[in-house]
């Protein structure tokens, strides 16, 4: 290769993602972006080169026969902050220099370098309202530059031909069509679900955003957890309609950029915590919290038939599109934490095996403030009731009929929690648990370890 030529390379390792316990739909968002990034690439006479190897302890060897062979000596990678990842990446870094081959990381997928954001005292921020506050003093006068788009590389540069990228993988499940429909992976859609969101719909965010029957948030979290899509770029889509203020302005775009905000706290807790790579709360203390083992309970929250129709509305919502409204997913953790009293990282598990945004800091992050073993958590007295969820945020159950159409005739003022006569006459069960004798038991279990 001549000095300036430049190559894509994508390394695919279906062992790693089955035990992180990744989500077909994901899997097959990854393929199918893939695809239409080679699309791409080949406007810029850049092709993308494909490589498979079972695992992550693989890809250094690999690497570097790669570079060897395509005569590459310099490589350039963007940084992932799970352990497993950032040990992926020494590797990787160690192998190829001690062969003279450089190897650069960088950080598009947050907003400021994970560990630059330290509070006066040079730890980690551990509460969100703080740790916002700094970021904001730093993005309002220096948001991240959009990088331009790329020229194209020269046609007299002989570069190797690009490889076939794979439909489907071996042993790995392919989503129904209804999933892939939902989520397009070529970065026009992309882009233009991002300005229509902030053209559109942005403005009213804080308003229309806690509820699921409103097509109200930006439906964006699948390409940013894929890295189709950077927290940068959204960041100067809601500046261009905000007069370029991170801080004021209209309301729904400072909602919104808060948002963005939270995503970054995980990420940065992430790295700053590897433990919470490893299944481990940021609570010490709560891992003496007694959760119950209770496997059939389990199941019928995975199944969505709990009896609680907000709750069971939410789970058939995840199984059957790969998503679940924000909103829905603070309450059913909350209820399989708190009610039902099960260990956290059973649902965070449940989830990663379902979502298409699977996003290990956010999923972590989401399950340990709603289970109140995390960084800035809910405080562990703090339980939602998801009857009084459900009656707030979608008033007159357009989402629960939509969900569980079994109730679909019932009254608003029925619907979210309905009568024992209804609930025999529709063949829908009743509720697992007494919200209120579960909320108890919760708040004495965590008071136990106190």
């Amino acid at each position: 290769m001549q000095e300036d030529d430049a190559i894509a390379l994508y390394v695919i390792t279906p062992g790693q993602w089955r035990d992180h316990g990744d989500a077909p739909a994901k899997v097959d968002l990854w393929l199918r972006a893939l695809t239409a990034l080679q699309t791409e690439l080949e406007l810029l006479r850049v092709p993308l080169k494909i490589l498979t190897v079972d695992f992550w302890s693989d890809i250094p060897a690999a690497l570097l026969a790669f570079c060897r062979e395509h005569a590459i000596d310099r490589v350039h990678c963007n940084r992932e902050q799970g352990v497993n990842e950032r040990k992926r990446d020494r590797a990787c870094y160690a192998l190829l220099r001690e062969h003279g081959i450089a190897m650069t990381g960088h950080d598009a997928a947050t907003l400021l370098v994970p560990g630059s954001v330290l509070t006066g005292a040079g730890s980690y921020y551990r509460v969100f309202t703080p740790f916002s506050r700094a970021c904001r003093a730093r993005l309002g006068p220096s948001p991240p530059r959009v990088l331009p788009t790329p020229s194209p590389q020269s046609p007299a540069t002989a570069l190797p031909a690009s490889d076939p990228v794979p439909n489907v993988l071996p042993g790995w499940d392919q989503p129904a069509r209804a999933i892939t429909d939902l989520w397009p992976a070529d970065a026009l859609s992309v882009r233009n679900r991002l300005d229509t969101f902030a053209l559109e719909r942005m403005g009213d965010y804080h308003t229309n955003r806690d509820f699921p029957a409103i097509n109200g948030t930006s439906s964006l979290s699948p390409y940013l957890a894929s890295g189709m899509l950077s927290p940068g770029l959204c960041l100067h889509a809601a500046l261009a309609v905000n007069q370029g203020e991170v801080d004021t302005g209209r309301r729904g775009v400072t909602t919104w950029i808060n948002e963005i905000l939270w995503r970054e706290f995980y990420q940065h807790l992430l790295h700053g915590f590897p433990a919470l790579s490893m299944h481990q709360p940021m609570k010490p203390e709560t891992n003496a919290v007694a959760w119950r083992d209770a496997p059939d309970d389990f199941h019928a929250w995975c199944e969505g038939r709990t009896g609680i129709a907000i709750v069971d509305a939410a789970m058939r919502q995840l199984r059957a599109t790969g998503w679940m409204h924000n909103r829905l997913r603070m309450v059913a953790a909350m209820f399989l934490t708190k009610n039902l009293l099960i260990d956290w990282r059973q649902g965070e598990a449940f989830f990663m095996r379902h979502l298409i945004d699977g996003d290990l800091a956010a999923n972590n992050g989401g399950w340990q403030w709603s289970a109140s073993t995390g960084a800035d958590s809910a405080p562990y007295f703090r339980v939602f009731n998801p009857v009084s969820q459900s009656e707030r945020f979608d008033p007159q159950g357009e989402f629960i009929r939509l969900w569980v159409p079994e109730l679909a005739d019932l009254r608003a003022t029925d619907i979210h929690n309905p009568p024992a006569l209804a609930r025999r006459a529709l063949g829908y069960p009743d509720a697992m648990v007494d919200l209120r004798v579960s909320r108890q038991r919760a708040i004495d279990a965590f008071a136990a370890i106190r």
